[in-house]
């Protein structure tokens, strides 16, 4: 009943920036959080930032100052804005969300299917 759809990744040379989107569609009665994971070959998959739905933030160390989350309540849209890319941000990243649907009592995770961002050297 939820689907979350990403876009945005692909190629970029150290030191670029790409711009990532998801937006969350279905029957949803509410949105308590939404944010991005990532997971490099070889690595456990990891947060890299969240925004619930009043603003506040948590964004990883490794990207902090580099990468800012954010979203529109209103298109159930989140965004990952990725300054200053370096090699080891290269990963798959995942978009997640925190959705009550209006047949249940409770919050479940949902995520996206995952878009590539490649960081040259």
């Amino acid at each position: 009943q939820v689907q979350l759809v990403e876009s945005g990744g692909g190629l970029v040379q150290a030191g670029g920036s790409l711009r990532l989107s998801c937006a969350a569609s279905g029957s949803i009665f509410s949105i308590n959080a939404m944010g991005w994971y990532r997971q490099a070959p070889g690595q456990q998959r990891e947060l890299v930032a969240a925004i619930t739905s009043t603003g506040s933030t948590n964004v990883a160390t490794s990207v902090k100052g580099r990468f800012t989350i954010s979203r529109d309540n209103a298109k159930n849209t989140v965004y990952l804005q990725m300054n200053t890319l370096k090699p080891e941000d290269t990963a798959v990243y995942y978009c997640n969300a925190r959705i009550m649907i209006y047949t249940t009592l409770h919050w479940d995770d949902y995520w996206g299917q995952g878009t590539q961002v490649t960081v040259s050297s």
